[in-house]
Order: C-alpha cells, then sequence, then structure tokens
C-alpha cells in the first residue's frame, strides 16, 4: 500500500453505519457539505436536468466533442449523490471533452433494488428521445460501476463502451480478497450493510440486475474497461468480471491500480486517480471518436 493511501486509511472516521440509532440523513449532509467545501475545477456549463422524473446533472467542457458519458456515482447504493461527485464529475468532462451526465438515482433504503437500475433505465430512454446526442458511453465507480453496467446488459447497443473503475457485484462477497483487506480501509460487514440496504430480500440477490456476474448476457457487451484497485475487498470480483466478459468475446482491457484501495478514484489528492482518470477518458474517446 502506497504511503499516501496508508495514511488516508488510517485517518479514515466512517462511522459505523450499521449502529441503533445511526442517522443516516445527517452522514449523507455531511458528505454532502465536505464535498462541495473542495477545489473543483471550471467547466463550460453545469446544469441540473430532469430526465422523465429523474434527476441528473450535465457538464460540459468547452469547445465538446460529439458524445456524452452516463455517470452513475458510488456509495454502496446508499451514500453519495450527484453533489458529492461534483468535483470528479468536472475532471472527467474536461479529461474526456464530451459531456458528463451524472445520473442521481434514487437509494436505498428509501427505494430498494430496482428502484436504480429502474432511474438507469428511465435516463436511457430519455436520451433516445430527447436528450444530448451521442454516441453514448457508460461510467461508474464501485456501486455506480454495478448501475452502469446493468443499464449496458438491460440496453443492448445503446451504449458504444462501457468503463468500470472497482465494481461492487457481489452480493455474498465470495471472492478471497473479501478475507484479504481487513485493514483496507473498506470492511466486509460495511458491504453486507449495503447489499442488505439494497435488495428488498435475499432472493434478490440471484437476480443479475442486482448481481451482474450472474448475467447470461454479458456477451451483448459493448468494448468494456475495467479498473480495480491492489488493496481493494472488490478487487477479485472486478478481475473476475473482466475474465468472463473477455472469455465471452467482449473486447476487455482490465488493470489493477498498485498500491491503491477502494474509493482512490474520485480523489485528486492520490498520485494514482489523475492518471486513472485520463486513461478511462483515453479509453472512452477512442471508442466514441
Amino acid at each position: 500500500m502506497y504511503p499516501e493511501v496508508r495514511a488516508a486509511v488510517a485517518a479514515d472516521t466512517t462511522p459505523d453505519l450499521a449502529a441503533p440509532g445511526f442517522d443516516l440523513a445527517a452522514h449523507r449532509e455531511q458528505l454532502r457539505r465536505f464535498n462541495l467545501r473542495q477545489p473543483r475545477e471550471e467547466v463550460a456549463s453545469v446544469e441540473d436536468v430532469d430526465a422523465d422524473g429523474v434527476p441528473c446533472r450535465l457538464y460540459t467542457p468547452a469547445d465538446p466533442l460529439p458524445g456524452l458519458a452516463v455517470h452513475a456515482h458510488g456509495g454502496g447504493f446508499v451514500l453519495n449523490d450527484v453533489d458529492v461527485h461534483d468535483g470528479v464529475c468536472r475532471r472527467f468532462a474536461n479529461r474526456l471533452r464530451r459531456p458528463v451526465l451524472s445520473v442521481d438515482y434514487r437509494r436505498p433504503p428509501e427505494a430498494k433494488f430496482p428502484a436504480a437500475p429502474d432511474d438507469l433505465d428511465t435516463v436511457v430512454g430519455w436520451l433516445r428521445r430527447e436528450g444530448p446526442p451521442g454516441p453514448y458511453a457508460a461510467h461508474g465507480d464501485s456501486a455506480g460501476a454495478n448501475l452502469a453496467l446493468v443499464a449496458a446488459l438491460r440496453n443492448p447497443g445503446f451504449f458504444r463502451v462501457v468503463a468500470l473503475i472497482y465494481p461492487f457485484l457481489d452480493p455474498r462477497s465470495s471472492f478471497p480478497s473479501w478475507s484479504e483487506g481487513a485493514e483496507w480501509g473498506f470492511d466486509p460487514s460495511e458491504a453486507t450493510w449495503y447489499w442488505e440496504q439494497y435488495a428488498r430480500s435475499e432472493a434478490d440477490y440471484d437476480d443479475p440486475d442486482l448481481a451482474p456476474l450472474l448475467s447470461d448476457r454479458l456477451d451483448s457487451l459493448p468494448p468494456t474497461f475495467v479498473a480495480t484497485a491492489e488493496h481493494d475487498p472488490l478487487r477479485d470480483e472486478g478481475e473476475e468480471l473482466a475474465r468472463r466478459l473477455a472469455e465471452a468475446g467482449v473486447e476487455t482491457v482490465g488493470i489493477r491500480c498498485l498500491g491503491q484501495t477502494h474509493g482512490f478514484w474520485r480523489h485528486a489528492q492520490f498520485t494514482a486517480s489523475e492518471p486513472l482518470v485520463r486513461q478511462v477518458a483515453a479509453y472512452l474517446d477512442q471508442h466514441l471518436g
């Protein structure tokens, strides 16, 4: 683990989300306010839009190239929103040189599965009819990568390319990296809590729209980029996805970011963040151009 990452993990103050009486609404608001205080890049325009009832934020860089990336934010399905991801979406739009549409999908426990993937479907329908023109990319990090992947599986042929950052895919946390990572800043009990909030019952754990590693339609995907972090309990499930995609005949690029832990992608202070943002932008550019 790189020294800056080790220091960040040691300083992590994530509360026990499952503690009795935990105030989830207050924690969400704290995260939102903290992230809005962080430095952020200018983009040519930022516009809040209504995609058939799903709130989204559209980031447009100067002199944009044709195409658009649909972004689903991470946060265990439960946390974060377009404000928390505002800074990284600005960076991403500027590096991609194309608009980025950040989707403020419904979150559990207030709105359980399949509310979030249904919201992504609604956005796809809006884009087909009246949204900014394509071609389109699907992009997300962590739980958002799950949603971006499911959106591409549910809407074959709509997205020209998919990019997933440390995707959160396995509700049973069954891969070996979950037993390796007690000191990596993402406790297995936290992951279990996220899945319990998202699913209506354990029966949903066998639904490919919740657990897309179970999908029998992986071969329908367009070219797909998967990035994992070396010191991330989600590492093995992301790399298993890349393996299955390649075996299914999908043009696949999978990378492991050495020395990194979960969440680094959106935080500019990590030296590996900017190279990954640029690498994802270059991969999407290759397929959107």
